[in-house]
């Protein structure tokens, strides 16, 4: 391919991408919407699947490998599961919600001006409750092991500090919510739309390889829905007097990573004081 027709292809790409406006903070119209509410449902019933799937398969590990050191599937298999299910999920409901299922990731994508407050928080309280009910479920079918093992509570383990443990919960959620925001990013699409671009698979990746990272540190949180429905089934001391480190890390997490691909590396703060630059000389 020539310099010529390289030129006209690179011309053409800058003149066909353009930036999505910023959602309103605030839509009235949305309200009135059945796909609003149809979004909101998926949320729920991914965080369900999401929470009954991981947490029987962390419950599932710790059942076997009482008896067999080596029985179960280990760290590597529940990090496999969470990152698995994440994956499946998005991929499942990315086209009705956006396939947020946590609401770290929501929050983020709030401060970025891509969902408005009222979906941002019903989507959280459809996460919790989602959560909260996949569980539940986890624990009546498995009623025998569930409370003897832990539950699926995350926990800051022996040895470690609150402060590192906050400290994890808040790298791991700029990993994943920064990953979230390079995957879906409509430039890199428009830039790379020759290239088919499968967004929930790193984002999946990027779950599974937090896990293999914090597991021994908190059980890896990274998902403030996650943490509080096991939190609530469970109901157990040590899970509540943790708690307030698998939210406050992911909010700080996800804020941080908003700030880092918006104002950063997409320039958003250099765009729009050009903008009123531009408009001020009008």
């Amino acid at each position: 391919m020539g310099k010529d027709e390289v030129a006209e292809h690179g011309e053409f790409s800058a003149k066909d991408y353009h930036d999505p406006p910023p959602t309103p903070f605030f839509d009235a119209d949305e309200l009135k919407k059945w796909s609003f509410y149809r979004a909101i449902i998926a949320e729920f019933v991914a965080t369900l699947l999401f929470l009954y799937i991981t947490v029987l398969t962390v419950i599932g590990y710790k059942a076997q490998s009482e008896t067999d050191d080596c029985g179960g599937v280990g760290i590597l298999g529940i990090a496999w599961a969470f990152g698995g299910m994440i994956f499946v999920l998005v991929y499942c409901t990315a086209g009705v919600s956006g396939g947020h299922i946590n609401p770290a990731v929501t929050f983020g994508l709030f401060l970025a001006r891509k969902v408005s407050l009222p979906r941002a928080v019903l989507y959280m309280v459809a996460q919790c409750l989602g959560a909260i009910c996949g569980v539940g479920l986890v624990k009546a079918f498995q009623s025998a092991y569930y409370v003897k093992f832990g539950g699926g509570a995350n926990t800051l383990s022996l040895g470690y500090s609150k402060g590192t443990g906050l400290a994890a919960e808040i790298i791991g959620t700029f990993v994943l919510v920064y990953t979230v925001f390079s995957a879906t990013d409509p430039k890199r699409n428009a830039r790379d739309s020759h290239v088919p671009v499968l967004a929930p698979l790193p984002i999946g990746f990027a779950v599974f390889m937090v896990h293999l990272a914090t597991i021994p540190v908190t059980g890896t949180g990274i998902n403030p829905a996650r943490s509080f429905g096991a939190a609530v089934i469970l109901n157990d001391e040590k899970a509540w007097d943790d708690q307030w480190i698998f939210w406050v890390g992911p909010f700080i997490g996800a804020a941080i990573a908003a700030i880092y691909h918006q104002f950063i590396l997409r320039a958003g703060a250099i765009k729009a004081l050009g903008s009123f630059r531009s408009s001020a000389r009008v």
